[in-house]
């Protein structure tokens, strides 16, 4: 189950109280007093070895350790920070503020609650109109916030199109990814990434229905997942009953639903090829003449290397 969307709740670590102490020893009257430390914060950061949003499934309420107290002549040491780990494409947004980080690249992060500043000891507060002040600072707490995470994925290329239409077994066939595959309308519930020889990155996006764009069937959770895809294969089944009002509908959920998914540049593949008669194939690819169609079947090994070459070019 690919979890992409988590709300989290992260708090910073108080910072360290700052102590109150005299001298080398109880006889002494010399401030000595050493400042707390910070707190730490808790940060978010991208990795590429991180695919969904799973460990937050569960695991909802995040704290930083504090910083430790003063002692005399000595500091408390600072609180560490925690690293959360969320995949490359994960949008980071606080649902206060409605400030918004995304992450695309590994090795990005977002600090999402502040550690507390450290409280001063005595030693901070001492000169020469004052030479045993008893002032001090606790230290102050950790920021707090509610956090969204959002993952949309990162992929070259993103297989699109109606249910039934035969997307996840193709990506199978070329990539050997392990996209759930029957015969009926959607199968695939969740997207799935696939890998070319050459590095190309492919997802299997869930079958799209009209009324996507406004949340029907499964809506917008999947459309986003194209957002950053750079070139779109739009399958149609050679096997429909109207390949033209199929492909035109998807077509105008892109439009819909925006974010410049309908500019994206497109590949018209003609799916099932193998389910209809050489006649009717060629029927359905002249009606497509205009976008340039590919015909392929996952049971035609020349079709599946013709797409594959298509796709490395890209």
């Amino acid at each position: 189950m690919l979890i992409d969307e988590v709300t989290i709740t992260v708090t910073g670590g108080k910072g360290g109280r700052g102590a109150v102490t005299f001298g080398e020893d109880r006889y002494s009257k010399k401030p000595s007093g050493g400042n707390g430390g910070n707190g730490g914060s808790v940060v978010i950061v991208a990795d590429s070895q991180v695919l969904d949003l799973s460990r937050f499934r569960f695991e909802k309420n995040f704290l930083a350790p504090s910083g430790v107290s003063g002692r005399r002549n000595k500091d408390g040491a600072a609180g560490s920070d925690i690293l959360l780990a969320v995949p490359r494409g994960t949008l980071v947004y606080n649902r206060a503020s409605g400030i918004e980080n995304e992450l695309l690249e590994a090795g990005q992060r977002v600090v999402v609650a502040k550690g507390g500043l450290r409280g001063r000891g005595n030693r901070a507060f001492s000169h020469a109109r004052a030479s045993e002040p008893k002032r001090f600072e606790p230290g102050k707490p950790g920021g707090k916030a509610v956090i969204g995470l959002e993952l949309q994925l990162i992929a070259d290329v993103g297989f699109i199109g109606l249910p039934n239409v035969g997307k996840s077994s193709l990506l199978n066939a070329i990539t050997k990814a392990q996209s759930k595959v029957a015969n009926y309308n959607f199968t695939t519930l969740e997207p799935h990434l696939g890998v070319l020889e050459d590095g190309t990155i492919l997802a299997d996006i869930p079958g799209l229905i009209e009324g996507a764009s406004e949340g029907k069937g499964l809506g917008t959770k999947f459309l986003r997942h194209i957002r950053r895809t750079r070139v779109l294969v739009h399958c149609v089944s050679a096997d429909s009953v109207d390949p033209m009002r199929d492909y035109r509908a998807i077509r105008g959920e892109l439009e819909s639903y925006g974010a410049g998914l309908s500019e994206k540049k497109e590949i018209l593949l003609i799916t099932k090829a193998d389910t209809v008669s050489a006649e009717e194939l060629k029927a359905v690819v002249k009606l497509f003449r205009d976008h340039a169609p590919l015909a392929a079947s996952i049971l035609d090994e020349d079709s599946l290397k013709k797409l594959k070459k298509k796709l490395c070019q890209i």
